[in-house]
């Protein structure tokens, strides 16, 4: 396993040009990281809070309510799967050509496909082409997507002063969060600016117009750093043009397989909280439970703020107790807290919802922050990108991209959320499983950093 450690003097970096050549750097780096990661993370948060409340209507409007909302939410877990194909191919030219323009190219690709999403007509106009757009626009922003967790986590981590890679890891989780907050907030603001009538006309298109600001933001980002000394030292012993190099694509998967597909279902419930939260809660609080929409879109927003604070937090401490240990915590509390969190959502008094997600987020916290460091430790520098990307967004597709559907169609078939928590704890049987399989390995690159 190749360590992490920053190993680049700062005289040799220009100053601000990378985290590991000076404080300030390194603070630019974190903001960059951020910024990159809620701004992708808005986007697809966006499209996930408007396949709850009206993309089905919009889009598939010959069919009936339910059977609406479950066919958009098909569209935004088509989204996930192309986010594997998109981390491989970004994994595969980040490890050759750099962490940084392969970060660039994913966040524009996003901008731009999030921009025609604001644009694109509805079934009223263009009959079927209109979903069937929807689909192709979804799975390049999955594309983007695929290559972008990447690029944003190894930037940072392989960055990261010694000991430390997990708290500054971390900063991209919270930029997560952060895109997910603004996703929900969009959609807030505009229900108290705007009619019912005004949003299903036009008002749900203007958080997606804003994916034009995402060109901005890669462009921000192509001269605000540069790349990680772990890769520019990967790139000083590669091998000469003339000799031949195996594409690190082909050989993460031939020798680390089983390492992606086991980081693969370590993930699938840390990703899925986020989504059976956010669109599952609102669809099941809103057409179940008769709850007000933008009350229950404050009370979810509210929730999340609370990881903002617990990301970096049980990040540091996985940096002196280990990333796994946590991990395992992490997932046996949200597969219990599963049963009660949506006992007191049933309830619909918004101070109990309220409650049950913010300890929800908490606990997931215990994952989703140490997570970053987690995934850089299992793989070497010479195919990290790969191999972290594809372990990341194998999870998202049985995580997040199904959640929604899954919980919708269980909510629908049983009218009772029960079933839904079993879903959770189901799981959680999964990650816990994978992250038990990784702990060995991952335990022994965290003392070989420390050695």
């Amino acid at each position: 396993m190749t360590d992490l450690t920053p190993s680049v003097p700062a005289a040799a970096v220009r100053p601000g040009g990378s985290a590991a050549s000076s404080p300030r750097g390194l603070r630019r780096l974190v903001t960059v990281a951020v910024l990159a990661q809620a701004v992708e993370y808005f986007d697809f948060f966006v499209y996930a809070t408007a396949a709850a409340i009206y993309l089905g209507s919009l889009f598939f409007s010959g069919l009936g309510d339910t059977a609406a909302t479950l066919a958009s939410f098909i569209t935004l877990a088509v989204g996930f799967v192309a986010r594997p194909l998109g981390g491989a191919v970004a994994g595969h030219y980040g490890d050759l050509h750099g962490r940084k323009p392969v970060l660039v190219a994913s966040t524009v690709v996003m901008g731009v496909a999030t921009f025609l999403i604001g644009l694109l007509p509805t079934a009223s106009t263009l009959g079927w082409m209109a979903p069937a757009l929807l689909v192709v626009l979804r799975l390049l922003q999955g594309f983007a997507l695929g290559g972008q967790w990447g690029g944003a986590s190894l930037l940072l981590t392989e960055s990261a002063p010694p000991g430390r890679r997990g708290f500054f890891g971390s900063f991209v989780q919270v930029g997560a969060q952060l895109g997910l907050m603004g996703g929900i907030s969009a959609f807030l603001v505009l229900s108290f600016l705007f009619s019912d009538e005004q949003m299903i006309a036009w008002g749900w298109r203007i958080p997606f117009l804003s994916g034009l600001l995402m060109i901005g933001v890669g462009l921000y980002i192509h001269r605000a750093v540069e790349d990680t000394p772990k890769f520019k030292e990967l790139q000083a012993s590669r091998p000469e043009p003339d000799e031949p190099e195996q594409p690190p694509l082909a050989k993460v998967l031939r020798e680390h397989w089983r390492t992606i597909l086991l980081a693969g279902g370590a993930f699938v419930l840390p990703n899925a909280v986020a989504f059976i939260i956010v669109s599952g809660v609102l669809d099941y609080g809103v057409r179940s439970l008769h709850l007000a929409r933008g009350p229950l879109l404050g009370v979810i927003l509210a929730a999340c703020v609370a990881p903002l604070f617990f990301l970096p937090y049980f990040a540091n401490l996985s940096d002196r107790v280990g990333r796994p240990k946590l991990f395992i915590i992490g997932a046996v509390g949200v597969a219990v807290w599963a049963w009660p969190m949506f006992a007191l959502i049933d309830t619909a008094n918004l101070w109990l919802v309220f409650v049950a997600l913010v300890v929800c987020f908490t606990v997931h916290s215990l994952m989703f922050g140490p997570q970053v460091a987690l995934y850089s430790e299992l793989f070497s520098t010479d195919v990290r990108f790969s191999g972290a990307s594809l372990g990341y967004q194998v999870g998202s597709i049985f995580g997040g991209g199904l959640a929604p559907l899954i919980t919708a169609a269980l909510l629908d078939a049983t009218k009772a959320s029960w079933s839904v928590a079993a879903y959770m704890t189901g799981l959680g049987v999964v990650s816990l499983l994978s992250i038990v399989a990784l702990r060995r390995r991952a335990n022994a690159a965290g003392r070989r950093e420390l050695s």
